[in-house]
């Protein structure tokens, strides 16, 4: 019996070995908690930024500043302040739902899932890119496909697959990560067929609201040449005291 016992516990203790050398080999980080502490770099517990999107296309291009202020997952809200024909309009994340506000006819939509794919205020955006409706830790599942030098950065290399459950933009996801900062470099987005949708590129590193960060975003749709969108971030903050209440459907109308 005490014999049984034995080679029972030793089974175990190797079953755990090699299980925990599956995600953290030579010491590694595990795909979710490279992506987890990149999120937490990237957002903090909570941040308000205040940024420039520039929407470059053939023949024209059209700026948009915005506020933005964040909390953990659930919550996010965004305002325009400037074309002044767009001056005021908000878009709110509370969960799993998706409001807009429009000043000019003074009229709350809720946006349908349908609508997470489609072009955000006329950029390479999408609704689900700028408000984040999906997660990129709990909707998709990761691994480590490699690692790579990119921009001068020793980088992991992540894939993100959709779990069958979620509803969410992209088929598959291919992801640069810097091993220092845990900063993301380089996206790149896939539709349901496999075929590239879009490429995402971060670069400006440097100091803000007291931590390092990309703060120049520039997204490139695959079959539209000429177009891109860059979103730069003019300031900063993260971990400020912003309560739930804050993330309310009555208060889009006294943003400002």
């Amino acid at each position: 019996m005490k014999t049984r016992m034995m080679i029972t516990a030793c089974a175990l203790c190797i079953i755990m070995v090699l299980s925990q050398g599956s995600t953290m080999s030579s010491g590694q980080p595990a795909a979710r908690q490279i992506l987890e502490r990149m999120e937490a770099q990237m957002r903090g517990n909570s941040m308000y930024a205040e940024m420039k999107m520039t929407t470059v296309r053939p023949r024209f291009t059209r700026e948009v500043t915005m506020k933005s202020w964040s909390k953990g997952d659930d919550y996010s809200m965004i305002l325009i302040t400037a074309p002044a024909r767009d001056q005021g309009t908000t878009y709110l994340k509370r969960g799993r739902e998706i409001w807009n506000y429009v000043p000019n006819i003074d009229r709350l939509i809720k946006l349908p899932p349908s609508m997470m794919s489609q072009s955000w205020m006329g950029s390479d955006f999408s609704n689900d890119d700028l408000v984040r409706e999906s997660s990129i830790i709990n909707d998709y599942t990761h691994r480590i496909v490699g690692t790579s030098q990119y921009k001068g950065h020793d980088c992991w290399v992540l894939d993100l697959v959709p779990k069958e459950s979620s509803s969410v933009v992209y088929g598959r996801v291919r992801m640069w990560i810097t091993q220092e900062h845990y900063l993301q470099l380089r996206v790149l987005n896939y539709d349901e067929r496999g075929e590239l949708a879009s490429t995402i590129e971060l670069d400006n590193i440097k100091q803000m609201g007291g931590r390092t960060m990309a703060t120049k975003i520039e997204i490139i749709p695959a079959d539209k040449r000429g177009h891109k969108t860059v979103l730069e971030y003019l300031n900063a903050r993260f971990n400020l005291p912003i309560e739930d209440s804050f993330f309310t459907v009555q208060n889009m109308r006294n943003l400002q």
